[in-house]
């Protein structure tokens, strides 16, 4: 009985069948044909996509090169250990403890970074009352913070620039596809794809470059932010014991 079955039912749900399968393959076709061309493109070096992106895809790669150089340079120099070496705390708190002040302050001349200018700040106002020694502090490290901000700051200035330079590349290559259309009595599909190739190749590159370039900089500002905290709290420790007691 189930034999039956199968030889009843069989060829009557294949005969349903066909045109679902008819259907899969032709709509298969023009995949299979995007996948072998995306395996063509894919199998373009860097230098012919650099290349074909035209000189604002040049432009970008520049732009890459200075972002990867700002990187690099913030991230040594804004390092904590840079702007306030534990070292030279351990040494400031310890010409404090036995009242070298004029000591303290030919250190911090000679040895810059943002812990020790913020200290000759607030040494060349011992003496005065304990506000005025506050204030120099405060104005201090608000000047050097807004410097290290605005250093780190043209990152993201570059991060910014790279995707509206793609799009310049975009609109340029829109352009002269368009202007293909209009000089053109038939323009073939590859003498409007040239246009927009390098429209995506921009695009793609200014994107390359912005999407990390903004992940660098917040990285490096909340670095910052963290680092001028803690070098404001052990100056405002250093500074404690000029505070008239109450």
């Amino acid at each position: 009985m189930i034999s039956r079955l199968i030889r009843t039912h069989v060829p009557a749900l294949s005969r349903r069948a066909l045109p679902v399968v008819a259907f899969l393959v032709a709509t298969s076709i023009p995949v299979l044909a995007q996948e072998e061309a995306a395996k063509e493109a894919s199998s373009l070096s860097v230098a012919e996509l650099i290349a074909a992106s035209g000189f604002i895809g040049w432009i970008i790669i520049a732009l890459s090169i200075v972002l990867l150089a700002m990187v690099i340079e913030n991230y040594v120099t804004m390092n904590r250990e840079k702007l306030a070496p534990p070292e030279l705390i351990d040494e400031i708190q310890s010409l404090f403890d036995e009242g070298q002040y004029q000591e303290a302050m030919e250190l911090c001349e000679n040895e810059e970074n943002l812990f020790t200018r913020i200290c000759a700040a607030g040494i060349s106002k011992i003496g005065h009352p304990f506000d005025v020694i506050q204030t120099a502090l405060e104005e201090m490290g608000d000047e050097e913070a807004v410097k290290m901000h605005q250093k780190v700051g043209w990152i993201m200035v570059v991060a910014a620039v790279s995707p509206m330079m793609g799009l310049l590349g975009t609109v340029s290559g829109m352009i002269a596809s368009f202007h293909t259309i209009a000089t053109t009595a038939n323009p073939t599909p590859a003498e409007l794809a040239t246009g927009i190739y390098q429209a995506l190749l921009t695009t793609l590159f200014g994107l390359m470059v912005s999407i990390p370039g903004t992940a660098a900089f917040a990285f490096l500002r909340n670095r910052l932010v963290r680092s001028t905290i803690e070098i404001g709290a052990i100056v405002e420790d250093l500074f404690e014991r000029f505070r008239p007691e109450s």
